[in-house]
């Protein structure tokens, strides 16, 4: 029991971010399950596989409703979506494979870094100029393969990477916004496939897991987590979304420290 109220926490806590500042999934999932899973006792030798595979499955599940969300207010540039998503498959898959010959400190490490990145992005409002126009197939296409490999190998689901390139390529930062949503799918997706495959019947797994993935926590995290996004939403329009992106990366920066300090 104690275990579900940890993952129930974790979900609400997610959610909420979720709504107020479109941020949330693996920048809070992940380093919310590195503390529970440690209370736990999880092995360290697949500490944080588990981790983030279960961080995968679950944005998998908590991004449905985003994607549709966004689709009924036809944000989505679906036809961008579907020429990402082969290179996006493809290298989720392939981060996968590669986090599965990593050691759990070493994945730690990788992961500490880019929440550094995304914390320095937060915290000063990094965005670029629109300056260019989106590129042809296969460069889309490799494009969501980098997107897709580095989003697997740290459980996030790429929406950090993805919104800055389509600004960039002078798509307004709604539509930019739903879009990576959209392409968020197809990382979480390929990514918890390939943990679930590349963990299969490892014995140090806690019970319930399939592969790199422990179920409870997807449950738990997941439908907390969908509850409480519209609630976060809400509040989103009476609170000060500014300091509280400036907050919340400060927060990124100070648990990226933590983790890169062990």
């Amino acid at each position: 029991m104690s275990e579900l109220f940890w993952y129930v926490l974790l979900g609400c806590g997610t959610g909420m971010l979720a709504g107020m500042l479109g941020v949330g999934g693996g920048q809070v999932i992940v380093p919310g399950l590195i503390y529970v899973f440690h209370r736990q006792g999880v092995a360290e030798a697949v500490l944080m596989h588990t981790v983030i595979g279960t961080s995968l499955a679950t944005i998998a599940f908590t991004s449905l409703s985003a994607v549709w969300a966004h689709h009924r207010r036809g944000a989505v540039l679906w036809k961008v979506v579907a020429r990402f998503t082969p290179g996006i498959l493809v290298g989720a898959l392939a981060g996968a494979w590669c986090a599965d010959y990593l050691q759990s400190r070493e994945l730690m490490i990788l992961f500490g870094i880019v929440l550094i990145a995304l914390a320095l992005q937060m915290l000063f409002e990094f965005s670029p100029k629109p300056s260019r126009q989106l590129p042809g197939g296969r460069a889309l296409a490799a494009t969501g393969a980098g997107v897709g490999w580095l989003s697997a190998l740290v459980g996030i689901g790429g929406g950090s990477m993805v919104v800055p390139f389509l600004v960039w390529c002078n798509r307004q930062l709604p539509r930019a916004v739903a879009t990576a949503a959209a392409c968020g799918l197809p990382v979480a997706l390929a990514g918890a496939a390939g943990f679930a495959v590349a963990g299969w019947n490892h014995a140090a797994l806690p019970a319930w897991s399939g592969g790199y993935i422990h179920w409870p926590a997807v449950l738990g995290i997941a439908v907390a987590g969908m509850l409480t996004a519209p609630l976060g939403a809400r509040l989103a329009h009476a609170l000060p979304t500014r300091t509280l992106r400036r907050i919340f990366a400060v927060f990124l920066g100070i648990a990226a420290a933590r983790i890169l300090a062990g």
